[in-house]
């Protein structure tokens, strides 16, 4: 139903090199992605028990199954299996001979630069884009995206949000990767989870989650990697040049989909969005992501900070351009007000005219330029970062 802005880039990749390896979140569009991409090559799932079997007691043997290559899916199942790969792809020189999928950015980016570097492009696919789910008479609203969020299986199939992200939780989030970190308490991880969701959007404070959920510091350290090891949670950095001030050097946390982090807050339905106190920051959530959904879907990394000084100045969002930094202010409100480019002209200021282009981006129609600030529709919001 959906076309995904990667193809391109997808193409372009497997004409350049011999390994393509695409990496995201579960259940965003990965494998169909990469088998309508190239539906000429054999399609292999590494998570079936059988087949993982037989490439870990003969990679060698597993591969050779495959002599003009495959879409080997979920290969952080089998990491040995890249050692084989890389020996496969250096003997035959042939482009785009292998696409690989995974799920586990951490362990599968040790892997590869073990055996791949060089060899593979790595490409990283989000659910969904706002500029992907602009199709002829498919028109969400605001809180519609807020509450339902971006994954291909909830827009294509119009699944119920609150179940859908309730068995993702149960079978993913619960299972899976509770196993990877080793909590045996399954009730201070969902406390963990919902925690985290309430701090959508604010500056991450690990010694306050800590108290909070029950365990030390670096515990809270180690799950938070995990969740963005395996794109549950994003931590946005911030701009570190300090023009003086005091700058706050702690990330932010976001969700990878918004729809994940309104069914942690307990949201059921589109009209509790519009009560929720934390709406602008599922907002600014949603722009966040758009953004590097953007960047991602042509190759091309974020660049994306957010700059601020202590109890002062504010921005939403910095984009590096080069040298020019390019301040972006997000607002959930239908209507402009100037007050909403305070953050943007202090960051002017103190920046030195390295800015010559700002955004914001808001829930308005008019997207006109106001006091050299740029106003989009957060629709458009993609266009911020190309």
């Amino acid at each position: 139903m959906f076309q995904r802005k990667m193809k391109k880039e997808l193409l372009e990749a497997a004409e350049a090199y011999s390994v393509v390896t695409l990496m995201g979140p579960r259940q965003s569009g990965k494998t169909t992605l990469v088998r309508e991409t190239f539906p000429k090559k054999p399609y292999v799932n590494l998570e079936r028990l059988h087949i993982r079997e037989l490439a870990k007691n003969d990679p060698e043997g597993f591969l050779n199954s495959y002599p003009e290559g495959a879409i080997l899916d979920e290969i952080q199942t089998t990491p040995h299996l890249l050692s084989s790969i890389q020996v496969r792809v250096d003997e035959t020189k042939k482009k785009g001979e292998f696409i690989l999928t995974g799920s586990h950015q951490t362990a599968l980016h040790e892997a590869i630069s073990q055996s791949l570097a060089g060899r593979t492009a790595i490409l990283n696919l989000l659910p969904l884009s706002l500029e992907e789910l602009k199709l002829p008479g498919f028109r969400k609203s605001l809180d519609d995206l807020l509450f339902e969020g971006c994954y291909p299986a909830v827009q294509s199939e119009g699944l119920n949000p609150t179940k859908t992200y309730a068995n993702y939780v149960a079978t993913y989030l619960e299972r899976d990767i509770r196993k990877m970190m080793q909590v045996h308490n399954v009730g201070l991880f969902e406390k963990f989870l919902i925690l985290i969701a309430s701090r959508v959007g604010q500056i991450l404070n690990k010694e306050s989650l800590a108290g909070e959920v029950g365990v030390d510091a670096k515990t809270i350290g180690n799950w938070l990697s995990i969740l963005e090891a395996c794109y549950i949670i994003y931590r946005l950095h911030p701009y570190f040049e300090n023009f003086g001030k005091r700058v706050i050097k702690s990330p932010k946390i976001y969700f990878c989909d918004v729809g994940l982090a309104s069914y942690l807050l307990g949201i059921e339905n589109r009209n509790q969005i519009s009560r929720d106190p934390l709406r602008g920051n599922l907002v600014e959530n949603l722009i966040v992501m758009e953004l590097m959904k953007a960047r991602f879907n042509r190759g091309l990394d974020p660049r994306l900070y957010f700059y601020q000084v202590s109890g002062r100045t504010e921005v939403d969002l910095i984009f590096q351009r080069g040298r020019e930094l390019i301040p972006i202010e997000v607002k959930s409100s239908k209507t402009f007000n100037s007050a909403f480019l305070q953050g943007i002209k202090k960051f002017r200021e103190i920046s030195e005219n390295r800015s010559t282009d700002a955004f914001l981006v808001y829930a308005g129609e008019e997207e006109v330029k106001i006091q050299g600030v740029q106003l989009i529709n957060f629709r458009n919001s993609y266009r911020v970062v190309q």
